[in-house]
């Protein structure tokens, strides 16, 4: 997910992995200099002899596809990518057809909304998990390309009713979807499980920040309802069947920030948080005095928070879980612990910001309405990385420590300020954070962070051990005793991504023979299949690698472990933004976010899918072409 905003001149703030790579490294030999030797650690089997292992191994049989380039989504031989959703396609009976010249607010609110992220299949009948015939798919509409939705938009000066069309395509649409005979899916637009959530669409606070005063506005004087979420970036799914979805880069709807005086504490926690100081780009303060910082101070202590819904209930008002605190959520991941409270995993996706888990105080109940409450009550962590491979979850409480004057809802109003203070290790644009099905451990996306080693900033280190890092990489973690409530962890580099053709990149496979795999850059989402098997969706690689961003499939145990190859690519100016798998692994549903981003209704790049404009993000389901045969296995 493009992050904006970004706020630097932190390099006095928390340790960082500086020298944590680097000095354990150097005992372990496992580098020297930037990581020009890794490559040359291990071997993998021949390509020769892979065929018959895989499928007994991993169960990933497809040959991988080269890098894109065509206007259209590309799959390996044997998969087809059918459309299944698309911007403004009807989500109820009475919902008005998609019309690019006329346009609505009260019409965007019934159909499907913009920028596709996050997606989540839901089975029906609930909890049948191994149904993949019918399930209600949950899709995010993270932000809006105002210049790829309306003729004539001019950038900077948005005619109000352009603002309120916005507004109504960000949050979340829930449809129900059900298997076509011979193959596919469609939607079901006549369900009464149907549902779109939008930016002005009435939510509760809760949690110990609820109520608190940096909360109350004009429009809530009990800082305990807000209208909308913004930016719902990535998400996930809770063990009693409800979507968590997370508010990500919301400091680009505000504007402003400096009309508060500069003693005013709430303007540097703004500041901290990449507000402006002036104008917004997006100029929704010219017609909605909230999103104006100078009219109300407390309006974007409202939003980076993550949101929890339940899919089944179309009258279920959201609930935004100040608990799990407030930053700039990528995702947040649900897993039992060993004794059955829930834990979240989240990352903040910043240069230089940090992981998060929440362990919540209670356990999760068989009867799924009395674990509605469980994400108000527990403790937030923080990662502290250290330099001989383990690492310790700094709880975040008021009271103690660095925090002995803070409150509870100062910590989790300003979390990033809070894990400043205790002293956590900051990271290379922490986004996806998921949870291994089979082998438990815990994987940690880093996108980028092409500031890392420049003047001023902090140098290469441990977890983030390449200067102006243009490809990501991802982090292996083992928490003690295999219990996700642990208070320490181990930790590894999984993958260093970009070209293992070129010796320039510096990549590292999980120590498979680079020669095979194929080129990945900027990793982002994250998914697993029920084999293990890590699935990545990529956001940068047309300015990384120039190859649009695509899909792909890496074994985490075995002999492949490592072995990285490319299952499908999107259309040009787009991100495969997120990915999910039925309980069958039957179909693998993926998000086509911003196609054509670059250019425009006048200009364009992309007309996908449809071959006309406007180019419509929307959400692909991946079958085998095989009938009946799965994703993943023969």
């Amino acid at each position: 997910m493009a992050a904006t905003g970004h706020t630097d001149g932190q390099a006095a703030r928390g340790e960082t992995f500086e020298a944590v790579l680097a000095r354990r490294v150097a005992r372990r030999s496992f580098v020297k200099g930037a990581l020009a030797a890794v490559p040359l650690l291990v071997a993998g089997p021949s390509l020769l002899g892979w065929g018959r292992t895989q499928a007994a191994l991993d169960g990933l049989t497809f040959t991988p596809i080269s890098p894109g380039t065509e206007d259209t989504v590309v799959t390996a031989d044997g998969y087809a990518a059918d459309v299944l959703l698309r911007w403004g396609d009807p989500l109820f009976p009475d919902s008005p057809t998609f019309d690019v010249a006329a346009q609505s607010a009260a019409a965007q609110a019934r159909q499907v909304g913009y920028n596709a992220d996050f997606v989540g299949f839901f089975p029906l009948p609930r909890f049948r998990a191994r149904s993949a015939s019918r399930g209600l798919l949950t899709v995010n509409h993270e932000y809006t390309n105002p210049e790829l939705m309306f003729p004539g938009y001019e950038a900077g000066s948005p005619g109000r009713d352009q603002v309120d069309v916005e507004l109504a395509a960000h949050g979340l649409s829930v449809v129900e979807i059900t298997r076509v005979p011979g193959g596919g899916w469609r939607a079901v637009t006549a369900s009464p499980l149907n549902r779109r959530i939008t930016g002005e669409t009435e939510m509760a606070l809760t949690g110990p920040a609820a109520g608190h005063g940096w909360l109350r506005v004009s429009d809530d004087p009990t800082g305990t309802r807000v209208r909308g979420m913004l930016n719902n970036c990535g998400g996930g799914k809770t063990p009693w069947g409800t979507l968590l979805t997370c508010e990500e880069n919301f400091n680009q709807y505000f504007a402003n920030s400096d009309g508060l005086p500069s003693a005013d504490p709430r303007q540097a926690i703004h500041l901290r948080y990449g507000l402006p100081g002036g104008a917004s780009e997006r100029r929704w303060e010219d017609f909605h005095d909230r999103f104006d910082v100078s009219r109300e101070p407390n309006e974007p202590f409202r939003f980076g928070w993550v949101v929890e819904i339940d899919p089944y209930d179309p009258a279920w008002v959201p609930r935004k879980r100040t608990a799990l605190g407030r930053l700039k959520h990528e995702a947040a991941t649900a897993v039992l612990a060993a004794d059955g409270r829930v834990v979240v995993y989240t990352g903040d996706d910043e240069r230089f910001d940090y992981v998060y888990k929440f362990v919540s105080g209670g356990r999760v109940s068989s009867r799924r309405e009395a674990n509605f409450g469980l994400l108000d009550h527990g403790t937030l962590h923080v990662a502290r990385f250290d330099d001989d491979g383990t690492g310790t979850w700094i709880p975040l409480v008021a009271g103690v420590g660095a925090l002995a004057a803070w409150s509870q809802a100062e910590v989790l109003i300003n979390t990033r300020g809070a894990a400043d203070a205790v002293g956590a290790t900051r990271m290379d644009r922490p986004e996806d954070i998921e949870t291994n099905p089979v082998n438990g451990k815990v994987y940690c996306v880093m996108t980028n962070n092409t500031r890392r080693g420049a003047s001023g900033q902090p140098d290469v280190d441990a977890a983030n051990p390449r200067a102006g890092n243009r490809f990501g990489h991802v982090i292996e973690l083992t928490e003690a005793g295999e219990d996700h409530a642990a208070g320490t962890f181990t930790w590894e580099i999984f993958m260093l991504c970009g070209d293992p053709r070129d010796p320039a990149h510096a990549t590292y496979f999980a120590g498979f023979d680079p020669g095979q795999v194929s080129a990945i850059a900027n990793p982002d989402n994250i998914a697993f299949d029920r084999r293990g098997n890590l699935w990545i969706a990529t956001d940068g690689q047309p300015g990384s690698l120039g190859a649009h961003d695509g899909i792909f499939a890496v074994p985490t145990e075995g002999e492949q472990r490592g072995f990285v190859r490319q299952l499908l690519s999107g259309p040009r100016g787009c991100e495969v933004a997120s990915l999910d798998f039925t309980p069958d692994n039957d179909t693998l549903f993926c998000s086509i976010q911003h196609p054509g981003e670059g250019g425009s209704l006048a200009a364009p790049i992309s007309t996908w899918p449809d071959g006309t404009q406007p180019p419509r993000p929307g959400v692909v389901a991946v079958t085998r072409t095989q009938p009946g045969a799965p994703i993943v296995g023969a």
